[in-house]
């Protein structure tokens, strides 16, 4: 719960969508300096947002899920971003540092800081059964075209082997 992760961008979206019924409950996993101001909005503002905590289940949490959101001001390769696509969740993420290149077509990317067209892409997305299958599709064949453990350990330990080489001599 860190300023540059983007939750008061994910607040304003959640009282955009507090009028749907069923309301949809954003559910934010983690700690961090900015807990309680946020906690203290919630409250203020009767947000349907709950803050449980640094967690140890993602993946349960995930398969609870019906989307997974990521409003950071900047990511390189994020593990949420990851985790939800390999569990087949649909992703509506920030189009910022890494993310486009990591899960090319396989979310809603929208611009940071825009809290309406979060709101809006998970407005749609939970109406849109076809599109969230889509994108369900598209992040498990997305998260299977990244290299697995195995495979970035060979690539690292082959660009060791190549450093540590002595040079030829002429």
């Amino acid at each position: 719960l860190e300023p540059h992760r983007g939750h008061d961008v994910l607040l304003d979206a959640a009282r955009a969508w507090s009028r749907l019924d069923p309301v949809p409950l954003l559910v934010v996993a983690g700690e961090g300096a900015q807990r309680s101001a946020l906690q203290d909005r919630i409250d203020a503002e009767e947000l349907p947002a709950r803050l449980i905590g640094r967690r140890d289940d993602v993946p349960e949490l995930l398969a609870a899920a019906d989307l997974a959101l990521l409003s950071s001001s900047w990511e390189s390769r994020s593990l949420l971003a990851q985790e939800a696509l390999h569990a087949r969740v649909p992703l509506v993420a920030t189009a910022v540092g890494g993310i486009p290149e990591l899960v090319g077509d396989a979310a809603e990317l929208v611009p940071y800081g825009d809290a309406q067209a979060l709101a809006d892409a998970v407005v749609r997305l939970l109406t849109d059964d076809v599109r969230r299958r889509e994108l369900r599709d598209r992040g498990a064949a997305q998260a299977a075209s990244w290299p697995t453990e195995d495979d970035t350990v060979t690539q690292v330990l082959s660009v060791y082997d190549e450093l540590t080489q002595p040079l030829a001599s002429y």
